[in-house]
């Protein structure tokens, strides 16, 4: 037993911690659960935890169904804030694995771990640091209509007053409290819309940091009589909720992407690495914006003369808040990072670090040309002018970014072929039983008049 693992045991035995449940996602990135008496945990640390793989969403077919959920000592985290009268209770990642101790094809975790080891061989760490946006609505209806916001407030106003005034505390105290380090939280553009950032971390731990976030905010949220929600773009008229990623690559302790001699301060690698991104865009949407709704987000028209400032155009910029890339100013050399801002914050972290790191990772690769970048509004441009200047769309809707990402080689390797696979399948059932639906929309613009 390594020494990760007695600290584990010696922490239950000490705070007497009387629930440890074991986390893992499946391909679409949901969190699952199994809760272990503290007793059965150096087994499991020995053993894992059977379960049904086929009963997980991608998982396994019947015919292989036997997995083993394998806890990561290392993510060992207390949730003292949700221990009641029953005592506290802890968290641990697992990573997946078959009877034989292989690890699991299916595994987010191990696509993601796969990624991080093809850039340590180049030399590379990756570092991520997701800024989140989500909403808090009074309630979900389940007709569908839509929900009500807990306030009326705007971006970075001060609302005393809302019914859940004190949440973005809450939720900051209690992701510290288990080791997440929060940078900022802020009230976001629409009513209700909020934004909390984390500090950034390699590219696994703020993965599972964001899954613990989703789980963290949505608790916190119902403490308070509210919900929480992720879903890309719950309003027509309000902006969408984006997961803004900073991406950086480190050798050694020196930022890869800094060049003090450049005028941007951006290296060659930077900038390769970017063009990449631009390279591949198309072709790993439909895994960073993996819903139908989250085509309602990429969209470049002004909501009521608002820009939006999602992306909508494969483009990057040094100032610009409208390209799908962006490379913020910073001071020093260790802050040297390009920001995606395409994501939204419902998609699989695991999968979208992945595919990230391996587009721009191919532009490193192949010396890919960046090209010149755009400091306008592209929204603003004519299409003419968009084409003129070499700006591509980002796929239209889940429809396409399914195309765009069946012919894609490396998403294929990236992924592995199961994750691929039934990726690709389930989003196309989503999409069938998307289009297949007659909407309010439709009656109300179609029956009156047809």
């Amino acid at each position: 037993m390594d020494r990760q693992q007695e600290f584990v045991l010696r922490t239950l035995e000490e705070r007497d911690i009387r629930f440890v449940r074991l986390w893992f996602t499946d391909i679409l990135g949901t969190l699952k659960s199994v809760s272990v008496a503290p007793a059965e945990l150096e087994a499991a640390f020995e053993e894992g935890i059977g379960f049904d793989g086929s009963a997980i969403e991608g998982f396994a077919r019947v015919h292989e169904s036997d997995m083993v959920a394998m806890p990561d000592p290392g993510t060992f985290q207390v949730f003292p804030f949700e221990g009641g009268l029953h005592g506290e209770s802890a968290r641990m990642f697992c990573d997946i694995k078959m009877p034989d101790g292989s690890p699991s094809w299916a595994d987010p975790r191990h696509v993601l771990r796969r990624a991080l080891d093809r850039a340590a061989e180049k030399g590379f760490s990756f570092y991520t640091h997701p800024e989140i946006e989500f909403y808090l609505m009074h309630d979900i209806p389940e007709d569908g209509s839509p929900p009500v916001p807990v306030d009326s407030g705007g971006y970075f106003d001060h609302t005393t007053h809302s019914s859940a005034r004190d949440f973005r505390r809450q939720a900051v105290l209690a992701l510290e409290r288990i080791g997440i380090s929060v940078e900022f939280s802020h009230h976001e553009v629409a009513p209700g819309q909020q934004e909390i950032d984390l500090r950034y971390a390699d590219a696994l731990a703020t993965a599972d940091n964001v899954m613990t976030f989703r789980h963290v905010v949505k608790e916190v949220a119902l403490s308070q009589g509210v919900h929480a929600t992720f879903m890309p773009k719950p309003f027509s008229d309000q902006p969408g909720s984006g997961m803004h990623t900073h991406l950086s690559l480190f050798t050694g302790e020196n930022n890869a992407f800094h060049d003090p001699a450049d005028g941007m301060k951006l290296s060659t690698v930077g900038r390769q690495f970017i063009a990449g991104l631009l390279v591949h865009a198309r072709e790993f949407t439909a895994v960073t914006n993996q819903w139908v709704n989250s085509y309602k987000r990429l969209f470049g028209a002004p909501l009521d003369g608002r820009i939006t400032e999602s992306p909508a155009y494969v483009c990057w910029g040094h100032l610009n808040r409208s390209a799908l890339v962006r490379v913020p100013a910073y001071g020093k050399a260790n802050s040297a990072r390009v920001e995606v801002r395409s994501i939204d914050s419902a998609c699989n972290p695991y999968l979208t670090f992945a595919v990230l790191l391996a587009a721009g990772l191919r532009g490193i690769e192949k010396g890919y040309e960046l090209p010149a970048g755009a400091e306008d509004d592209v929204s603003a441009l004519t299409e003419a002018e968009r084409r003129a200047l070499g700006f591509t769309d980002l796929p239209h809707n889940l429809s396409e970014a399914l195309r765009a990402m069946e012919t894609s080689e490396l998403v294929a390797e990236t992924l592995g072929e199961h994750v691929f696979d039934f990726f690709l399948k389930n989003k196309r059932a989503e999409w069938e039983d998307y289009r297949s639906q007659v909407t309010p929309y439709e009656r109300r613009r179609y029956l009156p008049s047809l």
